[in-house]
């Protein structure tokens, strides 16, 4: 399952996810995983959660490499049930919303393989996430 929030810089869209990682911590069985572009969220999220800088790994910019990085956390942790993104731009190191759903495709293809849903936060406005991602949104 993919559950995809969009919205403007400023819009909340961080604090939301903040709430919704603290509260998987707190409700599921497996590992909860955070992925973050900067250490921003360090002090806000709960010690279960597992919380990586995806800016301190020599990653090739594109949704490719994000996937495969996406794909390295699963093979060292089969118990994920959950991972979070906050700020698909900064983590996939692209804006390329055409790229991104490539990307969905393939996370939710994941996604019904393993078991793993991803909440994943894009800064953009709704009617432009609308054009390429439209089946993602609620």
């Amino acid at each position: 399952m993919i559950n995809l929030i969009v919205g403007h810089k400023g819009s909340g869209k961080t604090k939301l996810l903040i709430d919704m990682v603290n509260k998987a911590c707190e409700e599921e069985n497996g590992s909860v995983v955070c992925i973050e572009g900067g250490r921003n969220l360090t002090y806000n999220i709960k010690y279960a959660a597992r919380l990586v800088d995806i800016c301190e790994y020599p990653i090739a910019p594109g949704v490719d490499a994000f996937f495969a990085f996406v794909c390295a956390i699963y093979s060292q942790n089969f118990d994920i049930t959950h991972m979070f993104v906050d700020s698909l731009q900064k983590a996939a190191r692209t804006d390329d919303l055409s790229e991104f759903a490539r990307l969905l495709d393939n996370l939710e293809a994941f996604s019904e393989k393993y078991g793993v849903r991803f909440t994943i936060m894009l800064s953009c406005e709704r009617e432009e996430a609308e054009k390429y991602l439209g089946k993602y949104l609620d």
